[in-house]
């Protein structure tokens, strides 16, 4: 299974950009959307991609043209949800999609801009959400997160770092959730993969940073570790333009022989 995420920077204009595509050259069995930008009124055929075998299930956010998430699927999930019933289901930056005993998750993290509160709020979502994942996990469910963390880890997740300490995106206590995720049990399968390539996923269009490539690592795949046997390929694709992130991929092993998995513990 070859699941994809990408901040498309609102879906009516990646439509006009190409999107049906590049969609087909990622070839992905789901596609995970952030910050789609349009309400459920707003649909028109020629978004779902019916010709390309899809179904597609948006969540909007309460706020027209904010934010927003949604997801393609080519192979019939077990259940697809629409935010997680919480207190920030308004924003519209959850879905999950369940199949069998694995839930993936495809996630538009706030930003933490314009202002303290803001960031408060961003922090709040972190803490409530790690707790989620952890809960689903001692459940005895698989789980997957992708989409726009809106964090750069470590200094080799954006081009500079030194210039970027005390601004939202690379701010330590944003860093230090992150390494709480994956001291809970996930692994950045890239990083993994990958532990000194310089690659990013998003750049800032305002500086036409991207022609530059000053750019920042804030998309990822956090796979539970119990998974890591099964990913066959963890991708980025800067190549692929249509707006100011780019696409990544993780291929998965998935189903998996029965033996393949073992939860510690």
């Amino acid at each position: 299974m070859k699941i994809g995420s990408w901040n498309v920077n609102g879906l009516r204009a990646a439509l006009r950009k190409g999107l049906p595509q590049k969609v087909k050259e990622l070839d992905v069995d789901v596609l995970f959307l952030q910050n789609i930008k349009m309400q459920k009124d707003q649909l028109t055929p020629d978004m779902e991609l019916k010709e390309l075998g899809y179904q597609l299930v948006i969540h909007p956010a309460k706020r027209k043209g904010y934010a927003g998430v949604g997801v393609y699927t080519r192979v019939k999930p077990d259940k697809i949800w629409q935010g997680a019933g919480d207190q920030f289901d308004e924003e519209g930056r959850v879905m999950r999609v369940d199949f069998g005993n694995l839930s993936v998750f495809g996630i538009f993290f706030p930003n933490g801009g314009n202002g303290d509160e803001r960031l408060v709020d961003k922090m709040s979502f972190y803490e409530h959400y790690l707790k989620v994942f952890e809960k689903l996990r001692k459940e005895g469910r698989q789980v997957i997160v992708t989409g726009d963390f809106n964090v750069a880890h470590q200094d080799i997740d954006l081009a500079n770092p030194s210039s970027n300490q005390e601004k939202p995106g690379f701010l330590p206590s944003e860093r230090e959730w992150f390494t709480k995720v994956l001291e809970a049990g996930f692994v950045d399968v890239y990083r993994e993969r990958n532990p000194e390539e310089v690659k990013y996923t998003f750049w800032d269009d305002r500086f036409k940073a991207r022609d530059r490539n000053v750019g920042w690592r804030i998309d990822y795949f956090l796979v539970d570790k119990e998974l890591l046997p099964l990913v066959a390929e963890a991708e980025i694709h800067s190549d692929l333009l249509g707006s100011d992130h780019c696409p990544l991929t993780l291929t998965l092993n998935w189903p998996p022989e029965p033996e393949k998995i073992e939860r510690e513990g």
